[in-house]
């Protein structure tokens, strides 16, 4: 991951909004939250953002078209990672294993896809929301 102190003033707003976040912020969310800080267009969040997912800070949730910020110190090179999303709370789950993205790239390799990266998003309910229900 690339240092912080690289990070724009923008950048760095953006990313501590998203560290604070109980869940995923679209970036209208971003923008309404960063106004009183001289946010006043979509682009300069979006810029932000692009920024901050290149230098492996942020991550975007496909499914959602919203950002969480990056929970897990590793590797982005591998281009795979995979996220548990709860249904009824919003928590996001990171994770990234560098053997099960090797697996499939080969997986996908041996069709003649050129994959450049992967997002696996998984869908359900968080062990918390599960026990409140039970």
């Amino acid at each position: 991951m690339a240092a912080r102190e690289k990070l724009t003033k923008n950048q760095l707003r953006v990313l501590e909004k998203l560290e604070a976040a109980s869940g995923p912020l679209s970036a209208y969310m971003l923008l309404d939250q960063l106004r009183e800080q001289g946010f006043r267009a979509p682009l300069q969040v979006y810029r932000a953002l692009e920024g901050l997912m290149n230098a492996g800070f942020v991550h975007r949730l496909e499914s959602m078209n919203a950002f969480v910020a990056c929970s897990e110190p590793h590797d982005h090179s591998h281009r795979l990672i995979a996220f548990a999303i709860c249904d009824k709370c919003g928590q996001v789950s990171e994770f990234s294993d560098e053997v099960i993205g090797e697996q499939l790239d080969a997986w996908i390799g041996s069709t003649g896809f050129a994959a450049k990266r992967a997002v696996i998003e998984f869908r359900g309910t968080c062990a918390k929301c599960a026990a409140l229900a039970a």
